[in-house]
């Protein structure tokens, strides 16, 4: 009897160690992303190389840097996982991603895109303000002023919903530097450049031969970035989360914030008082 007992007890415990072991198999399984990035050794980042200080190339420098870099390189360290970036424009990064050219990109969530792609808790808080000439504003005081003014930027961003929603008219690029979004402006090629605050004010720290400034009234639109992601890169989206908040946790986000926007912790939300946009996500 005791014997039988043991067996049955044995059987039990055999069956239970394999519906386990079939549990975790079946979380790989379920994000085949994670499983591809774990057999490579390696995660495939898009990212833009030309965007100070996001990403982008020092002067005399062939090492990519930037706040968005340096975090990519946490994370994958952090993942015992070794990087590779692949560089493109910004309209270019969510089809990359689609199509499982790169395994991660940073980008703000919007409605449509959380339907297809997932999106990690935020890594930069922000919001939106513009770029406009020194002497007259560009002639906008408020957003409605907008209307038939030309804005410069990526035909896919939210800044360019701003843009088009209020009547301007979108000049696109291609993967430029950000001298040249400026010049245009300055020389009166476009009127404004809207896009995110921090990004901006260190931008034009770097060109201050041009007459431009950030506009001092118009404050809108809270954003973030975030690790971006396949939908169905659950396991991936969970392991990125848990760095993100050790990161939070231990100061890293900080510490490569101060480095890379003068001393502001953008990974924390802003004090100032934003204005909602309805109808932009």
């Amino acid at each position: 009897m005791k014997k039988k007992l043991l067996f049955s007890l044995l059987a039990v415990f055999i069956l239970f160690l394999g519906a386990c072991g079939e549990s975790d198999e079946t979380e790989e399984v379920e994000d085949q992303v994670w499983a591809d990035i774990q057999e490579a050794g390696e995660i495939v980042v898009g990212t833009a190389g030309t965007l100070f200080p996001a990403s982008y190339y020092p002067e005399d420098s062939d090492e990519l840097t930037g706040y968005n870099v340096e975090v990519f390189r946490e994370i994958a360290s952090r993942l015992d996982l070794d990087i590779k970036f692949e560089e493109m424009a910004y309209d270019a990064m969510l089809s990359a991603l689609k199509s499982g050219r790169v395994d991660i990109i940073q980008a703000g969530p919007r409605e449509e895109s959380r339907e297809i792609f997932a999106f990690s808790d935020p890594v930069k808080h922000s919001y939106v303000t513009m770029i406009v000439r020194s002497d007259d504003l560009s002639g906008i005081e408020t957003l409605e002023d907008l209307e038939g003014k030309v804005a410069g930027g990526a035909a896919t961003t939210v800044y360019s919903d701003i843009a088009r929603k209020y009547g301007a008219e979108v000049k696109t690029y291609g993967n430029v530097t950000n001298d040249a979004y400026l010049r245009d402006v300055a020389n009166g090629n476009t009127d404004l450049v809207i896009n995110d605050y921090y990004l901006q004010s260190l931008a034009l720290t770097a060109f201050p031969e041009l007459d431009i400034q950030l506009h001092p009234d118009i404050k809108v639109h809270p954003t973030t970035n975030n690790v971006v992601m396949k939908k169905e890169a659950t396991v991936l989206l969970e392991k990125v989360n848990e760095v993100i908040a050790e990161m939070k946790e231990d100061g890293t986000l900080s510490e490569i914030s101060a480095e890379f926007f003068g001393g502001l912790d953008v990974s924390k939300e802003p004090d100032e008082e934003i204005i909602e946009i309805d109808g932009i996500e």
